[in-house]
């Protein structure tokens, strides 16, 4: 160990890492069920990236109009482009329907209807009858500010429940044995400038996605994928990182997110010539298609020339005909962030928006508990001992290729309670902690002492944005093999520049440089990924569009990408079988067809 460093060591049952609506959900069901928890995160618990989520959360209530969790486990099958496992699919539409009244019962205040029941708006993708009935009423909402009563709501349950609180505390590195199992992870209180190892039986990575890696994102710049950072140095692979979603309706030059909401309540888009051209590309469902399609139709109208403005270079987002009274009550505070944001009165202009990246499919593969899973001797869903993953950081997959609007929420809620269940099930509280060898966190010590000492020519700002501005013209809405090949060549070179990096504060006490360049490493590592798997994925699915490869090859693609990334940033990819059967015999598995609407 460095001598200069010395660490404080805490030993609970379980860590979790991160306090978003997955951290939260896990670190609540956890302390629930008597395990002495711990919760880390950078961020105050409720400034976590989860209270920017607006739309709302999924579940087959059917307080709005039929419904039954099968068509929703049909259409988040068919949304993924049947990339989704299916038996993790079936685990969370099935549990989508007591997790909410859960949520509900816990305090989360949802929009009511006239009788009283949670209130559910349409999203795109939803529908009824296995796609062959109208749209469904599925997305609980809380007016249009979801992700902020849940996030409160979560918080409020895990002080409740005595779970214990590191906040402003950032994770460096996971801790693994010489047996590869997780024993915890080293953190830096932020603060104070010290260093303390978490012990626990279990880790789990509640980090979120890593959004940031693009030029224009609606991810706040706190979404640094540290989790994922942080599995890749502990030398596990990623899976389908190629698939990043484009929600369509960014606004314009400041990448702030309208939900998909604006569209379930009646908001049209409209390209130059006034014209709602969603018409021409999902007859069927028009506005409401899954994002996938909806970003690329709007990238094709603007490269077609009907843009809108002055460099034709965006897209008119239309709500004046709902009325004052829709907007008051149900898109608050979207009229909010349009005035701010835009300068646009939502009653009488429209919203200029622009398909702008939203979320990461791709992420660390678990199973449905959970639990962290890799590719070992053979063995595709081998378990990463004491190591688990939810949230966007993970990779269930339940999104696949794409992920459907309002089962973000859902993922969360589910699988951080799933955690919790398995975790109650397997992990004894109070148990003793095994020995870790001395030299335990001599490698994560190595690493801080070099960052925090670096002096190389390059300051860490310089190196974000090269890999920014690559990441947003070469991994795009469309993609080619040349784009992309010439993008793989910039990424490694950026992510070679790394070890030039300047980082000028040497203190330890809210080294603001120091942190920003441990999440730059973290967001060189996943961008890479995330280009050479696209670059290796000859096929065109869900978010991931090749021009050069248009079509779905099913023959040959139907598998999920691993991508491995080591320290000197040299990659490695290999697959996983898609899982194509469910749980039960409840439902039916889902034959891959063509993706229309």
């Amino acid at each position: 160990m460095p001598a200069a460093y010395s660490i404080q060591e805490h030993k609970f049952d379980m860590v979790v890492v991160g306090a978003g609506g997955a951290g939260l959900r896990a670190t609540f069901g956890l302390a629930q069920k008597g395990l002495k928890t711990a919760c880390i995160s950078k961020v105050f618990p409720t400034r976590s990236h989860t209270v920017a989520a607006q739309g709302g959360i999924s579940a087959a209530l059917g307080n709005m109009g039929e419904d039954d969790w099968r068509y929703h486990f049909f259409d988040t099958v068919k949304g993924s482009d049947w990339l989704g496992d299916q038996d993790a699919i079936e685990y969370m539409c099935r549990e989508a329907i007591p997790a909410i009244i859960e949520l509900e019962h816990q305090g989360v205040p949802f929009s009511r209807t006239m009788e009283g029941k949670i209130y559910q708006r349409p999203f795109g993708g939803m529908t009824t009858r296995y796609g062959e009935g109208p749209p469904a009423q599925r997305t609980c909402a809380a007016a249009d500010r979801t992700g902020h009563a849940i996030l409160h709501t979560l918080y409020q349950q895990s002080l409740a429940h005595d779970a214990q609180f590191f906040i402003e505390y950032f994770a460096l590195d996971l801790i693994m044995d010489a047996d590869g199992v997780c024993r915890g992870v080293l953190a830096l209180d932020m603060s104070e400038g010290t260093l303390h190892l978490f012990r626990g039986q279990g880790t789990v990575l509640a980090t979120g996605g890593y959004g940031r890696a693009y030029f224009s994102a609606t991810s706040a710049h706190t979404s640094t994928g540290d989790g994922g950072g942080m599995a890749l140095r502990a030398g596990l692979g990623m899976q389908d990182m190629e698939f990043v979603q484009f929600h369509p309706t960014g606004i314009y030059g400041a990448g702030c997110l309208i939900t998909e909401g604006v569209r379930g309540e009646g908001g049209i888009l409209r390209n130059a010539a006034g014209e709602r051209f969603m018409e021409r590309y999902a007859p069927s469902v028009k506005d409401l298609a899954p994002r996938d399609m909806v970003s690329r139709a709007m990238t094709l109208e603007i490269r077609e020339g009907r843009g809108v403005g002055e460099h034709k270079d965006h897209i008119l987002l239309d709500l004046t005909h709902l009325g004052p009274e829709v907007i008051h009550e149900k898109l608050p505070g979207i009229a909010e962030s349009a005035r701010i944001f835009a300068n646009v009165d939502v009653e009488k202009q429209p919203i200029p928006v622009i398909p702008t990246v939203h979320y990461n499919m791709g992420g660390i593969p678990t199973n449905f508990h959970g639990e962290v899973v890799q590719l070992r001797n053979g063995d595709p869903d081998a378990v990463v001992p004491g190591l688990y993953a939810i949230g966007e950081a993970a990779c269930v997959s339940v999104h696949g290729a794409n992920r459907l609007g309002s089962n973000s929420l859902l993922d969360l809620v589910v699988f951080g309670r799933a955690v919790a269940n398995r975790c109650a099930e397997t992990i004894k509280p109070g148990a003793t902690h095994s020995t870790l060898s001395r030299d335990a966190c001599d490698v994560a010590l190595a690493r801080l002492d070099r960052l925090r000492n670096s002096s190389g020519g390059t300051p860490t700002s310089v190196i974000r944005d090269k890999m920014q501005r690559t990441m947003q013209a070469d991994a795009a809405v469309f993609r080619s093999g040349e784009t992309l090949s010439d993008g793989v060549r910039k990424m490694r070179e950026i992510r070679a520049s790394f070890e030039d990096v300047r980082v000028a504060d040497r203190s330890m006490i809210w080294n603001t440089d120091l942190l920003e360049t441990y999440e730059l490493g973290n967001l060189l590592d996943q961008a890479l990924a995330t280009i050479v798997s696209a670059e290796n994925r000859t096929e065109s699915r869900g978010a991931h569009a090749r021009e050069d490869f248009p079509d779905r090859d099913d023959a040959n693609w139907q598998k999920h990408s691993l991508c491995w990334v080591d320290e000197k940033g040299n990659t490695r990819i290999d697959y996983r079988p898609v899982h194509m059967y469910t749980l039960t015999d409840d439902v039916a598995v889902v034959p891959a067809k063509k993706r229309v609407y």
